[in-house]
């Protein structure tokens, strides 16, 4: 918002595969997750959170949701490296070696597959489409691709496969134990959860 100088600007922040796997720039694995592109950028993902956060953190308390915060924000810097490494190997497209990106988006798509494994199956509209909760975010993705032409596909990819792994697989029990012995509180999830996590989607 400004109202903090910083010593970096977008540019030097933003993270790559390239940044993290060649030049060893841990500073933009870590704070990528804290510069946006611009403030309208800035508004969207802040109010994004806002709606997310207010709705998992009284389920899991406050100390549990800010370190399962931190252990997403990670996991998705290191997921967008991981796919930028590897498409560019199937592909042989540099671009996804080099192509940074900056922003919460990843994280907030993680939080919102987390969101609706919490929740009990139901319809969701996305842009006045009516479906079904676990293929809301999948669409979500494509259109934000499609009418946000400089948004990061890969970013948010990564985002929806971090919260994938810790929704549906023995990750996110790994995840909860550690918060657990951190904060001596345990996570709670639904019983609709638990059901979700012990199959993958059907």
């Amino acid at each position: 918002m400004g109202l903090i100088r910083v010593p970096w600007n977008a540019e030097d922040v933003c993270i790559s595969a390239i940044k993290i796997i060649k030049y060893k720039n841990w500073q933009s694995f870590f704070l990528s997750n804290f510069e946006h592109g611009s403030d309208m950028h800035l508004y969207y993902n802040m109010l994004s959170f806002i709606l997310k956060g207010s709705y998992l953190e009284p389920i899991y308390g406050t100390m549990n949701f800010v370190l399962l915060l931190g252990v997403l924000s990670i996991g998705c810097s290191a997921m967008y490296v991981f796919l930028g490494y590897i498409l560019m190997q199937l592909t042989g497209d540099y671009g996804y070696f080099t192509a940074c990106a900056i922003g919460f988006s990843a994280t907030l798509f993680a939080l919102k597959i987390i969101a609706l494994c919490e929740e009990r199956d139901k319809l969701h509209n996305i842009s006045g489409l009516i479906v079904p909760s676990k293929l809301a975010v999948w669409l979500e993705l494509i259109l934000i691709h499609l009418l946000v032409p400089n948004s990061s596909f890969i970013g948010h990819l990564g985002g929806i496969l971090v919260g994938c792994l810790y929704s549906y697989s023995f990750v996110g029990e790994r995840i909860d134990n550690l918060i657990h012995m951190i904060t001596g509180t345990p996570i709670i999830h639904e019983e609709q959860f638990y059901r979700r996590r012990n199959r993958l989607f059907t």
